[in-house]
C-alpha cells in the first residue's frame, strides 16, 4: 500500500497518515527554512531550529501532514518566524475537527484512467476530482470556489486544471488557485493505490464546501502604530485591493493593512450588479465583515482620498485627515461616462456604480418603460434583465451592432437578433440629444435621428474614465486618458508606489507588451496578486492571458486573449442557432477567441496562448479543430 502525499501548501488540507499519529512529531524540534529581512527586503533562506511544544490535550488533536512532517504551526511572517497563539490560529490548519469527518473510498481502478484524463468520482459526501498526470494520480475539489463550474468538464494542461466558465486556475499537486478569477483555492486530498485500486481519502467539510481558503497571517505589531499611519494602503476596495491584501496576508506579511474605499460596503463581486440588479451587497460580498476581523485587514468605507504626497508618502483625505504609508497600491476603479445633452440632470438617469444604483434601476424599471444608452457588456446586460419586469425596454447605440468594436459585427447581428426575439426595440446608429421630463421626472428620451421613445428610466452605459483626476498633482505619472502606467511588477514611476486593475495600462506579455487597458475583472485579480508580490520583494512578473465572460438570457458568451485592432473574424458553427466560436485575427494571427455553447473551448484556446504557442489564422479557417484538442499544449 503507498499514498501519494499532498505537498506544499495543499497539505494544510491533508489528512494524516494511517493508521495513526507519527510518535516524535509534536513536542520536538523541527528544521524549517524561513526569509529573515525586513518588512520588503528580497528575502534570504536561513535554517533555523524551532521548538515546537503543545499542551498534552493540544497534543492529541493535532495530526502529522501526509508526508510524516509537522503540522505547520510556524510560518514566516514578515521575515521571521512565528507561532500561532491558540485563540488565534487559523481554522484553517485544522479543518477536519475530529475523525469522523474523514471518508475514505474506492473509486476506480488504475487503468480506468490514462495521463491527462480527469474524472468525477462520488465518495458518499460528496465529489472529487480525480486527475491523472504523468503516471500520478490527484484528487481536489471538483467545483471551481468562483462560481461553481464543473472542472471536470475543463481543460486539463501543464499540472493545472482550468476552469471552463471563467479561467480560473488551480494547481493539481497542491489545489491552489494560480490564476483568476476567484479567490479560494481547491482543497486536496490523499490518494492511496492498493491492489491496482484508486482510494482516496477526504474530509466531509472539504466534500460539501469545495473551497479551502489559505492560511493567512494577522497583523502582529499593530499597537507600534498611530491611528494616521499604516505599512500598506490600499487605495480602492475593488478585486485588485482585496486580492492584494490577501496575497500579503498569505505570504506571511503581519504589518498593519488598510484599505480605503468612497464605496460604503466591503469588496464585493462588481460584475453582478448589470447582471441581476436586485443583488444585495451582503449577497456579493466577496469576504464576510468577519474575515477582514480575523486577518486584520482594515477596511475605510466611505472616504477619499483627494491627493497623494509621495515625497513624505502620506495620503490626505477629503476631510483633512493623513495616512502615512510606507507602500501605496492605486486601485481606484473607474468613473462612469455620464450623458452631456440638455436635460441630462433630469430624475431616474442612472449609472452603476453601486448595488443602491443597481436597486434603485430594478426598482423603478418594472413595469414601467426602460430607455439603456449603450449597447456594449453593461448595457446590454441591464437590457436582458429588464426584459420580463419593464414594460419595454430600448436600446440606443451609436454604432450599426451591439458589441461591435468587441465582438464584430457577425457576432453583434447574432445577438442583437437574440435580443429582438427576447422583445427589445433597438435604436441603431443615433444619440441622445435631450432628455424630456415632467414634474421633474424623465418622461421621454428624443433621439438625434427625431425619434421621441417613452423613457422612465433610463439607463447609462458609454463607458467609463479612470478615477485618478485626485493624482494630477502628485508626481505620479499618468498618459493623456488619465491612465496610470505601470510595469510587469505593477509599479509606478514613483518607489514603493503600485497600481492595479481598471486604471492602469501594463505590459501584455501576449502582445509583445503593448501597454494596454484591460478593465476585465479577472485582469484585476492578477494586478492585485502581483502588485503584492513585488511589495515583497518577490520580483513577480505579470503574464496572464485574459479572460472575460457576460451572460443574457440564460446563455454565456466566453473570450480570451486581446482583440484590439482585429482585422478579420473567422466563423466556426452557427451563429443562427447561437452555437459558435468566433476566432479574432489580426495579419497571420489568432489574437482573441470568444465562443457561446462550445465550453471549454475559450479555455483551451486560452492555455494554448498561456504556453507561449501562436495560433495562426490558417488553423482556424478549415473547421479542423484537431490542433487544440491534442496533447501537450
Amino acid at each position: 500500500m503507498r499514498w501519494v502525499p499532498d505537498e506544499g501548501p495543499g497539505c494544510l488540507w491533508a489528512l494524516p497518515p494511517w493508521p495513526s499519529l507519527q510518535p516524535g512529531i509534536l513536542g520536538a524540534s523541527l528544521h524549517i527554512s524561513i526569509a529573515m529581512g525586513g518588512c520588503f527586503s528580497k528575502p534570504k533562506p536561513v535554517e533555523l531550529k524551532i521548538e515546537v511544544v503543545l499542551p498534552e490535550k493540544e497534543r492529541a488533536k493535532d495530526d502529522a501532514s501526509p508526508n510524516g512532517q509537522a503540522s505547520p504551526l510556524a510560518y514566516k511572517a514578515n521575515g521571521r518566524a512565528r507561532h500561532y497563539h491558540p485563540e488565534e490560529r487559523p481554522s484553517t490548519l485544522h479543518p477536519y475537527p475530529s475523525p469522523h469527518d474523514r471518508v475514505e473510498a474506492a473509486v476506480c481502478y488504475v487503468k480506468d484512467l490514462e495521463n491527462g484524463q480527469m474524472r468525477e468520482v462520488e465518495l458518499g459526501w460528496g465529489k472529487a476530482l480525480l486527475v491523472k498526470e504523468n503516471g500520478e494520480f490527484h484528487a481536489l475539489g471538483h467545483k471551481c470556489p468562483h462560481y461553481g463550474a464543473p472542472l471536470v468538464k475543463g481543460v486539463l494542461s501543464r499540472g493545472r486544471v482550468r476552469c471552463p466558465w471563467h479561467g480560473a486556475c488551480f494547481n493539481i499537486a497542491t489545489g491552489d488557485i494560480e490564476d483568476f478569477p476567484g479567490l479560494d483555492s481547491l482543497p486536496k486530498f490523499q490518494v492511496k493505490i492498493e491492489k491496482e485500486k484508486v482510494y482516496i481519502r477526504a474530509s466531509k467539510q472539504a466534500l460539501q464546501t469545495q473551497r479551502r481558503t489559505k492560511v493567512m497571517a494577522k497583523c502582529i505589531s499593530l499597537s507600534n502604530y498611530h491611528v494616521g499611519s499604516t505599512n500598506v494602503l490600499i487605495v480602492g476596495a475593488g478585486a485588485a485591493g482585496l486580492v492584494c491584501a490577501e496575497t500579503l496576508r498569505q505570504e506571511g506579511f503581519s504589518d498593519r493593512i488598510i484599505m480605503c474605499t468612497m464605496d460604503r460596503h466591503l469588496p464585493y463581486d462588481k460584475p453582478k450588479l448589470s447582471k441581476s440588479l436586485d443583488s444585495q451587497p451582503e449577497q456579493i460580498a466577496l469576504r464576510p465583515k468577519e474575515f477582514f476581523l480575523t486577518y486584520d485587514i482594515e477596511v475605510l468605507t466611505e472616504t477619499q482620498v483627494v491627493t497623494v504626497d509621495v515625497k513624505n508618502k502620506k495620503a490626505i483625505f477629503k476631510d483633512g485627515f493623513k495616512m502615512e504609508y510606507n507602500k501605496l497600491l492605486l486601485a481606484p476603479g473607474s468613473t462612469p461616462k455620464t450623458l452631456s445633452c440638455k436635460g441630462k440632470e433630469v430624475e431616474n438617469v442612472f449609472t452603476i456604480r453601486t448595488p443602491e444604483d443597481a436597486n434603485r434601476i430594478g426598482k423603478l424599471a418594472r413595469g414601467r418603460n426602460a430607455v439603456v444608452v449603450g449597447a456594449a457588456f453593461l448595457g446590454m446586460e441591464v437590457a436582458a434583465y429588464l426584459t420580463d419586469k419593464a414594460h419595454s425596454v430600448s436600446v440606443v447605440e451609436l454604432e450599426e451592432t451591439p458589441f461591435r468594436r468587441f465582438l464584430g459585427e457577425k457576432v453583434g447581428r447574432a445577438l442583437m437578433k437574440m435580443f429582438e426575439n427576447n422583445g427589445i426595440k433597438f435604436y441603431m446608429q443615433t444619440e441622445v440629444s435631450e432628455l424630456r421630463a415632467q414634474e421633474g421626472k424623465l418622461k421621454e428620451v428624443i433621439l438625434k435621428s427625431g425619434k421621441v421613445v417613452r423613457a422612465d428610466v433610463c439607463v447609462v452605459g458609454i463607458g467609463a474614465v479612470p478615477a485618478t483626476g485626485f493624482l494630477k498633482q502628485s508626481g505620479i505619472n499618468m498618459d493623456a486618458r488619465g491612465f496610470i502606467p505601470v510595469n510587469k511588477m505593477m509599479q509606478t514611476n514613483i518607489p514603493g508606489v503600485f497600481a492595479a486593475g481598471d486604471a492602469v495600462t501594463f505590459p501584455l506579455a501576449l502582445r509583445s507588451n503593448k501597454k494596454v487597458n484591460i478593465p476585465h475583472w479577472q485582469m484585476a485579480h492578477i494586478h492585485g496578486r502581483v502588485a503584492a508580490q513585488n511589495m515583497l520583494a518577490q520580483e513577480a512578473e505579470i503574464s496572464t492571458v485574459p479572460c472575460l465572460w457576460t451572460a443574457m438570457f440564460g446563455k454565456s458568451i466566453r473570450y480570451t486573449g486581446y482583440g484590439e485592432g482585429f482585422d478579420d473574424v473567422i466563423i466556426q458553427g452557427d451563429l443562427d442557432e447561437l452555437k459558435f466560436v468566433a476566432f479574432y485575427t489580426k495579419n497571420d494571427e489568432v489574437i482573441a477567441v470568444a465562443s457561446m455553447n462550445y465550453d471549454p473551448l475559450v479555455s483551451k484556446v486560452a492555455e494554448v496562448l498561456a504556453s507561449g504557442r501562436t495560433i495562426r489564422k490558417r488553423d482556424v479557417e478549415t473547421g479542423d479543430m484537431s490542433w487544440l484538442t491534442g496533447k501537450g499544449y
